[in-house]
């Protein structure tokens, strides 16, 4: 696991600035405090840091191949690099270490661009090929891994983190406001969009060649849905047979590896997997809450104990100031979803004892986990009631109600519930996470920032993911819309970055292609059954894990801010959203910000949503921009 960057001129007599290269690489030390390998020659400058997992010894990087006319910086890990190797070997190719990384270098010289379809793993990767004089790069079919571009007439510079983009300093720093209001709506930013308008994100399941100035960027898979005349029987066995080898092939290490464990069906069955499949005495490692209604430590601890586990747990305490302002710094662009700090603490928390960690991400997306598919299937139900009984007494009703602080709730989910049904029903369940509405921004926006909007839809990449589906089933398309942007630009987003930041590696067994490619042959019904969410990994998983883990509902891994927001986190809020801070950036109505401040604290409704957004925002300004 590393972190990679770079940068090659089109003028093959232009020279390259090593100093630009060492801040690059500087910035994303975190990523692999392990070890620095440059190349500076002429036009091309490649960096990378690395986190040292496999070939210990010789698996420094950049990698050369036979005749010093290919070289690769890597991130990520491939887990069928032994089988590609043998392969290659009777083909002629020979290696010089025992690493992945070069693995994917002589797959390179023999299949070019397809070398991509032959691996299995996490990646993203840039070769710079002498021969052809072009720079080639590549990100893994479900987007584990990050990469950022930026391209001018000039030149095409590359690297694993935002920060590590902008060492090079004539690089401009051009808010996107589309970015912006994508972001404010949906707390992540997808990867047709950056918060710099001249920044570009390399989409997962692409490739980019760099040639004579010239930028060609392919798609080479995708999630195909199409069902298998299969009995359920038959497939809950080649669900165990896929996710146990998953898991198996991901144990490969030369350090020492664990498990996030949150209780929830995901992390638990990953954990049950490692535990049969292991040859030692499983990590796991869980956060907790003083809100017991946030809590979910019994449910991890049961776990733990079922399959013996060595068990390590922290409390998240309220006193969380001086952490906010440390993730402040490790988010490259604005990212809303509460759940990093959890994330970064358990992934600090792990790291005192292991380098590698399994975790259960994916799941939810692919064996249709979440409250909003349940949602959709009852909005269908709440449609055929009359509309006077809709529109005049419940959802006037439900209006009324004050938010609870609790986590979900009756109240609370019936809130979000009617709150949803108010926008497009082509949306489908995406309507559920959506936290800023359209008539919202008509107050929220400054009059020249709506000016520069009118006409924009940030719905527009979710309706082309909608379009792009090769299904017809409502379930295959909402799936299919959230792999392809929920789960790359925020789940994995922050798995990324909260790990990294420790310099901890984190892998996802349920994201292993081959399971993502059955779990969409799979019927529907068998993912979502009458209300019942992941119905085939729980029938995949009875007499493996304890009934009480089979039968609870989703909760997701949440803090309580709304509750934070009015306490521990209101001095952070009152500067981040005061006059002054917001004079700065001039884009947001100080009276709209601050009466949704007034009604957050006063309890009347749970802005906190949108306020941390609002707060992330200002404070990524100031880091990025205004410095």
């Amino acid at each position: 696991m590393c972190g990679i960057c770079g940068f090659v001129y089109q003028d093959p007599e232009r020279r390259t600035d090593p100093a630009d290269l060492d801040r690059m690489c500087a910035a994303i030390v975190h990523r692999g405090p392990d070890d620095q390998g440059t190349f500076v020659r002429n036009n091309i400058a490649l960096g990378m840091r690395r986190l040292s997992i496999i070939d210990l010894k010789s698996g420094a990087q950049p990698i050369f191949n036979e005749t010093n006319d290919c070289l690769i910086v890597f991130n990520g890990e491939i887990y069928n690099y032994r089988s590609v190797r043998e392969e290659l070997e009777k083909k002629g190719h020979r290696f010089k270490t025992s690493s992945d990384t070069e693995t994917i270098l002589h797959a390179f010289e023999e299949w070019g661009k397809n070398c991509v379809t032959h691996l299995n793993g996490m990646f993203a990767f840039a070769i710079w090929d002498e021969r052809n004089k072009a720079l080639f790069l590549a990100r893994d079919r479900l987007g584990i891994k990050p990469l950022y571009y930026y391209v001018d007439k000039d030149r095409l510079a590359f690297a694993s983190e935002l920060k590590s983009l902008l060492q090079i300093r004539d690089i401009p720093r051009h808010i996107n406001l589309k970015a912006l209001d994508t972001f404010l709506t949906f707390e992540y930013i997808p990867d047709s969009l950056s918060i710099l308008e001249d920044i570009h994100k390399l989409p997962a399941a692409h490739t980019l060649e760099y040639k004579d100035g010239r930028t060609t960027v392919e798609r080479y898979w995708d999630v195909q849905y199409a069902a298998n005349d299969w009995n359920e029987t038959a497939c809950v066995e080649k669900l165990r047979e896929l996710l146990f080898d998953a898991v198996k092939i991901r144990l490969m290490s030369e350090v020492p590896l664990g498990a996030f464990l949150s209780g929830g069906l995901d992390s638990s069955s990953i954990v049950a997997m490692m535990s049969q499949v292991s040859n030692f005495r499983v990590k796991t490692f869980s956060i907790g809450f003083d809100d017991r209604t946030y809590n979910e430590l019994p449910f991890a601890r049961a776990i733990a104990s079922h399959f013996n586990t060595e068990h390590y747990e922290e409390f998240l305490k309220p006193d969380i100031h001086d952490l906010a302002e440390k993730l402040f710094v490790l988010i490259d662009e604005p990212f809303g979803d509460f759940s990093i700090f959890p994330t970064f603490l358990v992934s600090e928390m792990a790291r005192k004892y292991v380098t590698v960690v399994l975790s259960g991400d994916g799941g939810d997306e692919l064996l249709a986990g979440y409250d909003t598919y349940v949602a959709q299937t009852m909005a269908k139900k709440y449609q055929k009631l009359p509309r006077w009984m809709r529109k005049a007494l419940i959802e006037p009703t439900i209006n009324a109600l004050p938010p609870m602080d609790k986590k979900k709730g009756l109240i609370n989910r019936s809130r979000r519930f009617v709150e949803g049904m108010r926008l497009p029903d082509h949306l489908q369940h995406v309507r559920w996470m959506i936290f800023l509405q359209e008539a919202e921004k008509d107050f929220l926006y400054e009059s020249h920032v709506r000016q520069q909007l009118d006409g924009y839809r940030p719905y527009e990449f979710i309706e082309k993911k909608f379009a792009r589906v090769s299904s017809t089933d409502p379930l295959d398309q909402q799936q299919y819309v959230d792999l392809t942007t929920y789960l790359v630009d925020d789940i994995l987003v922050k798995v990324d970055r909260m790990s990294m930041a420790t310099s901890l590696e984190a892998r996802v067994p349920f994201l292993d292609h081959r399971f993502v490619e059955f779990a969409a042959s799979l019927p529907s019904s068998l993912r979502l059954q009458k209300g019942k969410t992941k119905y085939i990994l729980k029938r995949a998983m009875q007499g493996i894990l304890p009934e009480q883990i089979l039968s609870r509902g989703k909760e997701g891994f949440s803090i309580p801010i709304k509750n934070w927001i009015k306490e521990e986190l209101n001095p952070l809020m009152n500067d981040a959203l005061s006059t002054d801070r917001l004079k700065e950036t001039g884009l947001f109505a100080i009276n709209s910000v601050h009466r949704m401040m007034n009604e957050h604290m006063a309890g009347q409704e749970n802005h906190s949503h949108k306020l941390w957004a609002l707060i992330v925002f200002q404070r990524w300004y100031r880091q990025y921009v205004k410095q």
